[in-house]
């Protein structure tokens, strides 16, 4: 042992533990996963509540803040790194991706939030001397103050470029979205000013919940028994519940009777059942069934009917879930799992097709706010060949004379109308049908023939709708 004299301490504070948070925590433990695993908020957060309720550490309103820390964050993460960038001294690349996260979580708490100040600050700092160490901690403490000085439209107004010098990078850093997809959004409006900040304003809001009815197993008026629930404001089957909960405590939920379904895919499924054909209306198809929701409902319908549907669904573990959704259904249904490019069905085989396509998501970046961020321009060109190739095989399932619905949950004009003129040219025994009249009671569905929804106009995910049928 030396015999050296003790280095005498400092003077200055004693150390302090840092506390620890629980609702914070988790919220930052469901961004790491998003950002390290490319998880989706939407899975990754349900099991972290579940087990934190279980633990005893969180109660209803505990689990409300995380979930609104995290999807605040997430959606808004593109206008508080343009605020973060504007109080660091370094290019956001780096700077770490847990500091960039915990930066991210205070800035939603002082800008987005009704948390005071102070709090929202010392609560961050906290949070960072847990998951970070003190060192980074003090980086998000000088940082945190500069966010503080100003609020959000304080803010806005010095790191979003005027709107008249560069509009789409304006609305890109004023409403968090990638500036490529505001241009493609604003393309598929059609341009003004007015409707592209609505839809990118609704694609910030927290969506309903929507539940259906699946037909002869369970009703609209059972569902509207449940606490805060409110009638659908299109489809029959649709009922919302205004102040979120559980779903799954429902127990027409719990037992597969109905399920969670955001109404414009209902009426996808919907429109495709009542489309008009000429002949026999005994055999449907669900070409791209994964996870199973229009399956589910189009196998209700034909049920009704005295029809049969086939559910196919390429990826065995989607079509388990095909399968699942399908249980208990009181008409003849069959899941396979197949490869609608290379089909083993015979063509002509078919009276309706439903082909909901693999593509963008961009129509549902209310659920999947992260999504914004990890899309890229040259996405598209991965999806073409096989939306297009699924929409080839669809129309050689059906017969002359009956009708594919061609949908996609994206309002990209490279996943909608081009692939359906694409095939048109192909396919010249082919006919569009109005889609319109088979949305009754839905409003500013545009020129037709084919149906865009929309979050602002409709409530909805963004869902894309064509109508085809065979000529010969």
């Amino acid at each position: 042992m030396s015999d050296q004299p003790r280095r005498p301490r400092k003077p200055g504070k004693p150390y302090r533990r840092p506390q620890k948070d629980p609702v914070r925590i988790l919220a930052f433990e469901a961004l790491r996963a998003v950002g390290e695993r490319d998880a989706y908020a939407n899975l990754v957060l349900p099991p972290l509540l579940r087990r934190a309720r279980e633990g005893g550490d969180f109660d209803a309103r505990d689990a409300a803040l995380a979930t609104e820390l995290v999807y605040g964050t997430l959606r808004r993460q593109g206008t508080y790194d343009a605020i973060v960038a504007a109080c660091v001294d370094r290019p956001l690349r780096e700077v770490d991706p847990p500091v960039l996260d915990v930066l991210g979580l205070g800035a939603h708490q002082l800008l987005g939030t009704r948390i005071p100040t102070h709090a929202a600050v010392s609560a961050s700092v906290e949070l960072a001397r847990v998951v970070l160490g003190d060192g980074r901690a003090k980086f998000v403490n000088a940082v945190l103050r500069k966010v503080a000085q100003h609020d959000l439209d304080g803010w806005l107004e010095r790191v979003a470029p005027p709107y008249d010098e560069d509009p789409e990078d304006h609305l890109a850093v004023v409403h968090s979205h990638p500036r490529w997809i505001v241009s493609a959004l604003w393309d598929s409006l059609g341009g003004g000013r007015d409707g592209i900040e609505e839809l990118l304003r609704a694609d910030n809001e927290r969506p309903e919940v929507t539940l259906v009815a699946r037909p002869g197993r369970a009703t609209t008026e059972e569902l509207l028994g449940e606490e805060a629930a409110l009638p659908g404001r299109w489809s029959p089957y649709a009922v919302r519940l205004s102040e979120g909960g559980e779903p799954g405590a429902i127990p027409a939920v719990a037992d597969g009777r109905a399920g969670v379904q955001d109404e414009g895919s209902q009426l996808v499924a919907l429109a495709v059942a009542n489309a008009p054909l000429d002949g026999p209306d005994r055999r449907w198809l669900d070409g791209c069934a994964g996870p199973g929701g229009k399956a589910a409902l189009l196998a209700a319908l034909a049920a009704e009917r005295g029809a049969a549907l086939l559910a196919s669904e390429k990826q065995p573990h989607r079509a388990g879930l095909v399968a699942k959704a399908l249980a208990g259904n009181p008409g003849p249904y069959q899941v396979v799992v197949a490869d609608g490019t290379r089909p083993p069905w015979r063509p002509g085989s078919f009276d309706r097709v439903l082909v909901d396509v693999p593509c963008t998501g961009l129509g549902a970046l209310r659920r999947r706010p992260e999504a914004r961020w990890r899309r890229r321009p040259d996405d598209l060109d991965g999806f073409a060949p096989l939306q297009r190739e699924l929409l080839r095989g669809a129309l050689e399932a059906v017969r002359v004379g009956g009708v594919v619905g061609y949908a996609t949950c994206s309002p990209h004009l490279a996943e909608t109308r081009a692939v359906v003129a694409d095939l048109l040219k192909q396919f010249p025994d082919t006919e569009l049908l109005d889609a319109r009249p088979l949305l009754p009671g839905v409003p500013q569905l545009g020129e037709g023939p084919d149906v865009q929804l929309w979050p602002h106009l409709h409530g909805t995910d963004a869902m894309y709708l064509a109508l085809i049928r065979r000529t010969g």
